[in-house]
């Protein structure tokens, strides 16, 4: 056993002994001085609790209903007048459930709070009498449910700054794929070109100097094989660093997102707060699989920041399908803050990055009358003969 697990079950027995001593050696004590003393005597199952959170409330359940059953002194107590102290050993309970509720799973949680609500309201309702009842009984429901409130507010914010370092983790990933992706078209732009120059020197001398376009093509097999390999070794990276792809030996075969995928998105911001009025015009028709999942992100980056930083509770998103563009734009009402804030991260950086690959324009920035617009134009080729996006 390690030194923390033997103090954890050394504080769990001393526990024990001490609520042994507080029911059995002073019995003509006060229900007060019982409470006091099971509230202090809860402290030594704080090693317990971090290792068992589920046997510490247990625990404190039991040693907490000993000491409002146990004394003999308790009976002769007038219980009438407001939330007496021998019910304070609950106050360490109540601690107890927020939080399990804040590091437990929920199903956990939800067993924990039922289970120590009806042993609660059983022993006040139990030895509670007179006017001091409901007094009782609504300040132990109180105490409990400010306890879970805690809890839940602490699981929330946890679990929001998880998600948090995940998305960053994520965009760092992203980042780092674009720029091998970066690195990858210099290099075979690079070899190419050096192809070409070697193919055009040995088809201009094959049959004058057949020694030298036999050099030529040496160095064009050369090069194109030390291409091939690197590139292999990268993409073989790249499917390895993929967390879908592992697993499955193959690429993930979901289609990328697009605009048909704008009320799933809209439902999952308006989950997290935010109600999104979603607004569709001009002809709908399918688009290029590129178009159509940059208009995505561009909405998907733009509701994220509006989410974390606007704080507000409702934005508009705006599609227009042109003859010869289609217009994005995604308007708050929140605080309003630079685009170049801290606040924004790398967000419109990468939507600025999509909009220029496909030769659009973008603007990003504070409203006047306040609040936050993105506003996006990405040029449409010719109908016939564009390549759409399978669904």
């Amino acid at each position: 056993m390690t030194r923390t697990k033997v103090m954890a079950w050394v504080g769990g027995v001393l526990y024990v002994l001490a609520l042994g001593l507080l029911i059995g050696g002073g019995p003509r004590a006060s229900g007060t001085v019982h409470g006091i003393g099971a509230l202090l005597a809860a402290s030594l199952l704080v090693g317990v609790l971090r290792r068992r959170p589920i046997l510490a409330l247990a625990m404190m359940l039991l040693g907490s209903t000993a000491v409002v059953v146990g004394p003999p002194s308790s009976a002769q107590v007038d219980l009438s007048a407001s939330y007496q102290g021998q019910f304070l050993p609950y106050l360490a309970v109540d601690l107890v459930l927020g939080f399990i509720i804040a590091t437990c799973a929920r199903r956990a949680s939800t067993f924990a709070v039922a289970t120590s609500l009806v042993v609660q309201v059983l022993l006040v309702g139990g030895f509670a009498h007179g006017e001091g009842l409901i007094v009782n009984l609504v300040i132990a429901v109180l105490a409990m449910a400010a306890a879970c409130t805690v809890g839940l507010l602490s699981r929330e914010r946890r679990e929001h700054a998880a998600a948090l370092r995940a998305q960053e983790v994520a965009e760092a990933v992203v980042a780092e794929r674009l720029r091998i992706a970066r690195e990858l078209h210099d290099m075979v732009a690079h070899s190419i070109g050096i192809i070409a120059i070697q193919a055009g020197v040995g088809s201009r001398v094959i049959e004058t100097q057949p020694a030298e376009a036999r050099e030529a093509l040496r160095a064009i097999e050369a090069t194109s094989r030390e291409t091939l390999a690197g590139l292999r070794r990268t993409l073989v990276a790249l499917r390895q660093a993929d967390p879908d792809a592992k697993g499955s030996g193959r690429a993930p075969l979901t289609p990328s997102p697009g605009l048909a995928d704008l009320e799933r998105l809209a439902a999952a911001t308006a989950d997290a707060g935010v109600r999104v009025d979603v607004r569709l015009d001009g002809e709908q028709r399918p688009l290029p699989a590129d178009i159509d999942l940059s208009a995505y992100r561009i909405v998907q980056e733009a509701l994220t920041n509006v989410v974390r930083h606007a704080g507000t509770g409702h934005c508009r998103v705006s599609i227009e399908y042109g003859d010869g563009e289609l217009s994005v734009e995604i308007v708050d009402d929140g605080r309003g803050a630079t685009e170049d804030g801290p606040a924004h991260g790398f967000g419109i950086v990468g939507m600025r990055e999509r909009v220029a690959l496909l030769r659009g324009r973008i603007s990003a920035g504070p409203r006047p009358d306040g609040g936050f617009r993105v506003a996006a134009r990405l040029p449409l080729p010719d109908p016939a003969g564009v390549p759409v996006q399978a669904r």
